[in-house]
């Protein structure tokens, strides 16, 4: 991961920087948007809407307008959820997932999903890595588990 990479991973470990809500072609996020509806039900976005900076951006201009982790994160002054004492609480754990869990557990719904979908709007929730590293980093895990992710 690059520097610059490293810099969008947002407050919940979320890849930012592989978000297509991040594209400034309004048909790309249109597809990402059509995708989330398609298979996680997702009617209030819009192509228009979910236009994002990566939730750690100065602005409001965020894709998830209802996300109660960022917030108070910033509130925290934390980079990560992580470093909460809290950390999992209710306002992360729906959050805290990884694109392997969520094909897993919702198999019927992503069963037909073609390749170009999946990078367009599930790729960039890979959050559990993330998490796993500054949970490292925190001392509230021991190093060896770093192999193991």
């Amino acid at each position: 991961m690059t520097k610059h990479e490293d810099r969008m991973i947002g407050y919940c470990g979320y890849n930012c920087y592989l978000c297509a809500a991040r594209s400034d072609d309004i048909n790309i996020r249109q597809k990402m948007v059509d995708t989330w509806r398609k298979y996680l039900g997702h009617e209030n976005y819009t192509a228009k809407n979910v236009a994002c900076e990566g939730c750690k951006s100065k602005g409001d201009k965020i894709a998830d307008k209802i996300c109660k982790a960022r917030p108070c994160a910033r509130d925290k002054g934390l980079e990560s959820c992580a470093q909460c004492d809290e950390f999992p609480c209710n306002k992360v754990k729906d959050l805290i997932t990884t694109p392997l869990v969520m094909l897993t557990y919702r198999a019927t719904q992503f069963k037909d999903i073609t390749e170009e979908e999946f990078n367009l709007s599930v790729q960039q929730w890979n959050s559990i890595p993330n998490l796993i590293k500054i949970l490292v980093n925190e001392g509230k895990l021991p190093p060896f588990i770093l192999n193991r992710i």
